[in-house]
């Protein structure tokens, strides 16, 4: 169904695959996401967004868990098959300000360091919103000088489109990539919350 999405199909061809997307592909990620709010009450908050006008919703299903203001989990399945990334994102100033004095201090820079760098062994691309230089009132040459230049902090990788996909073992295969996320999701909630 969604090769037919594929491309810039006409409103005509988007109509007519709208009940079959709904089914096939909405519906599921909605089960997929009460399943996962079922082994966590922290996962409840979820959001499953609908198509729009812009024929990359009709080609890309996505789907975000809200664990605190601008922070949160997503998921998105398109032809490629099923994404999962932790993110923190959309910040306001206090947040911003925040991360950039956990990200300096001794205890928690670190710490967030060593996530960032065993997310991207485990084959996360760790991006967000970089500024060009280091924020003022940091020294240039910081230990942690890259990741006080984040507005943003995002970590992302395909999961695959594998025949577990279509079977009950997705879930198992969601919440293990849940559990890889964890520990930067519990640092992003402690020192970003507001």
């Amino acid at each position: 169904m969604l090769l037919r999405l594929e491309g810039e199909p006409s409103p005509s061809v988007r109509e007519e695959c709208r009940r079959d997307r709904e089914r096939l592909v909405r519906k599921p990620m909605i089960a997929l996401l009460n399943d996962i709010a079922d082994t966590d009450p922290a996962y409840e908050d979820f959001s499953v967004w609908h198509y729009r006008t812009n024929s990359w919703w009709w080609q890309h299903q996505g789907a975000v868990i809200r664990l605190a203001r601008n922070v949160e989990m997503g998921l998105r399945f398109d032809l490629d098959g099923l994404r999962i990334q932790g993110a923190w994102w959309y910040p306001v100033p206090e947040q911003i300000k925040r991360f950039r004095q956990a990200v300096a201090a001794a205890g928690s820079g670190p710490q967030l360091l060593s996530i960032a760098q065993e997310l991207t062994a485990r084959n996360y691309e760790v991006t967000g919103d970089l500024m060009k230089r280091v924020p003022r009132g940091y020294p240039a040459d910081h230990p942690r000088a890259e990741l006080l230049r984040h507005r943003s902090f995002i970590a992302a990788r395909p999961l695959g489109c594998a025949a577990w996909l279509h079977a009950p073992e997705a879930l198992d295969v969601v919440l293990d990539a849940i559990d890889e996320l964890r520990d930067m999701m519990s640092w992003l909630l402690r020192h970003v919350k507001v």
